[in-house]
């Protein structure tokens, strides 16, 4: 939004990270707001989401007077879907030029090559992973990527590391966040796998870096495997 409709923005979390250089108030993080803060800026519109946000949170800000607009995003049509939806309500008249190169990015996407099996940790002690009706699922399955979790009852289930190693995936795909997976913490965990290191921008992020999403999570897929 910072980009799209400059000044508009007057406050963003504290893990808001893009652009480069945001100068705004932060008003704490999506699960511990500081409600006070954000009620002080006196905005407009308070864009939150139906997964990072609790309620409680949302219900205050509202019984203050603040419009609240909730987002919910499960795959990546519904994404770009909200995506404008959340322009429009910020008043961004023109449809920014990173919205249908996004668009344009997932509509053509070729069939996968091969279809392969993994499990995605989002987080270690304890091991969380990937599991129904997620949007990362989704940005996974759409590139030939079937995560072994996808019909758990949980959406992020806790999964014992011997489970996960014993559920055999074809590859371990590792986020850099929200737990930050890197290069000498996460394979380990997972000897004898081949383990694919990925940006969690956009692996779980839905905005302007959905537009090379594909390609960037694709490379990275696919240098596990070398």
């Amino acid at each position: 939004m910072a980009v799209s409709a400059p000044g508009v923005l007057v406050g963003a979390t504290d893990w808001c990270s893009h652009p480069a250089g945001l100068d705004v108030t932060r008003v704490g993080g999506t699960k511990n707001p500081k409600a006070d803060r954000v009620i002080d800026l006196a905005p407009d519109l308070v864009i939150a989401n139906e997964e990072e946000n609790r309620e409680p949170d949302l219900a205050a800000l509202r019984a203050a007077g603040v419009e609240v607009l909730v987002t919910e995003v499960r795959d990546v049509p519904q994404a770009l879907r909200e995506l404008a939806r959340v322009l429009a309500a910020c008043g961004v008249r023109a449809r920014p030029r990173w919205l249908d190169e996004a668009e344009e990015a997932w509509s053509s996407l070729p069939p996968p090559e091969r279809r392969t099996t993994a499990v995605v940790p989002i987080w270690r002690r304890p091991w969380m992973v990937l599991g129904r009706d997620t949007f990362a699922g989704d940005v996974l399955a759409r590139l030939g990527v079937d995560h072994l979790y996808a019909t758990h009852e949980d959406r992020y289930p806790r999964i014992p590391l011997d489970d996960l190693r014993a559920a055999a995936p074809d590859v371990v795909v590792l986020p850099d966040e929200p737990y930050r997976f890197t290069a000498d913490d996460g394979p380990e965990a997972f000897p004898g796998l081949p383990c694919a290191l990925v940006s969690g921008r956009h692996l779980t992020w839905y905005g302007p870096s959905l537009a090379e999403a594909p390609r960037v999570l694709a490379e990275a897929l696919r240098a596990a495997h070398r």
